[in-house]
């Protein structure tokens, strides 16, 4: 069928018909909100260079969870910073660890919310690395035993999933069989599969105040430029018993969202990185783009790509204009 007989811009010339016809979806319910912890009471820092996000102490975090439910997001990731850190990261996994207060409260004062929590021991040690340093490197197999021991410790806090994002090698596995060996079959886990060394987490870093105090970290995070190598990592989590999948960052990699929606048959998240949302904060304020209409069509770029659900620092302004479109 050809023009005049067919004419696209029949079904564009209002946003009813726009809507009617939409082949892509965003919904709050697809976004899940990452928030920072840290000691103290009355906290309540922003982070400087990520406009509208804030390191908070527990009882600004409640207060914070519960505008958040009210929005309509559903679910938290949680990251924590510690009072003190150590070789061993030894308050990542401590019962009366900042993330493990933060649970107790969240889970006896908000009701029907998931809480999430990344499994990882950057945040924690004090050489920032994601693992156990030994001869100048991280030590993949005894790093996941400490992973195993820090996930165990957000279940028995009462952590409704857990999201480990270190990129060990097999470290899913061990957190799998540890988990159903301490009673806790029935939490899931949500694992930071195709997690890229990306240059877009440098705002992430000063919120979580985690930089490596040497090296980097491309020895276990994924090079940027490969594509197959992100499948076999997919899959590798899938067989190890991931609930979920996911790709980090987001918007620079929607070809592996694609590439893994194809490919798997399994709930997959996307993480919408600090620098992502940074540049669109910054851009905003000296009025080179449209923030809100520039953000969203980042998150549905990024629902159109394949993921399921949306990790993003722009979830609470996201819900307010998706519940504002619908009135």
């Amino acid at each position: 069928m050809y023009f005049p007989a067919y004419r696209p811009r029949r079904l564009r010339k209002n946003r009813q018909l726009r809507e009617m016809i939409a082949e892509t979806s965003l919904a709050v319910d697809d976004l899940i909100y990452p928030m920072f912890v840290t000691p103290g009471k009355g906290v309540k820092k922003e982070v400087k260079s990520m406009p509208g996000i804030y390191q908070q102490s527990v009882d600004n975090l409640v207060r914070e969870a519960k505008e958040v439910g009210k929005l309509g997001v559903n679910s938290i990731l949680l990251f924590g910073i510690p009072e003190h850190k150590d070789e061993l990261g030894t308050e990542g996994y401590a019962e009366d660890g900042i993330i493990q207060k933060a649970l107790r409260e969240l889970k006896k004062k908000v009701k029907d919310l998931i809480v999430i929590t990344d499994v990882c021991m950057c945040e924690y040690t004090s050489h920032g690395h994601c693992g156990i340093i030994k001869d100048g490197e991280v030590d993949n197999d005894e790093t996941v035993e400490y992973l195993a021991r820090m996930a165990v410790s957000h279940a028995e806090a009462g952590a409704d999933m857990v999201a480990p994002s270190d990129m060990m090698d097999g470290r899913v596995g061990v957190i799998r069989d540890v988990l159903d060996e301490s009673g806790f079959e029935g939490i899931p886990i949500m694992s930071y599969s195709a997690k890229y060394a990306s240059s877009f987490y440098g705002p992430f870093r000063d919120a979580a105040e985690s930089p490596p105090q040497f090296g980097d970290r491309r020895g276990y995070q994924m090079d940027p430029p490969n594509v197959r190598e992100a499948m076999r990592e997919i899959a590798l989590d899938i067989d190890e018993g991931a609930d979920i999948i996911m790709v980090k960052p987001a918007l620079p990699y929607l070809d592996i969202i694609r590439a893994a929606r194809e490919e798997f048959n399994h709930p997959l998240a996307a993480y919408n990185v600090s620098g992502e949302y940074s540049m669109v904060k910054a851009a905003g304020k000296l009025g080179w783009i449209d923030e809100e209409l520039v953000t969203m069509e980042i998150l549905t770029s990024i629902k159109r790509a394949g993921a399921d659900m949306i990790l993003t620092y722009h979830a609470k302004e996201a819900a307010k204009i998706l519940k504002s479109s619908r009135k």
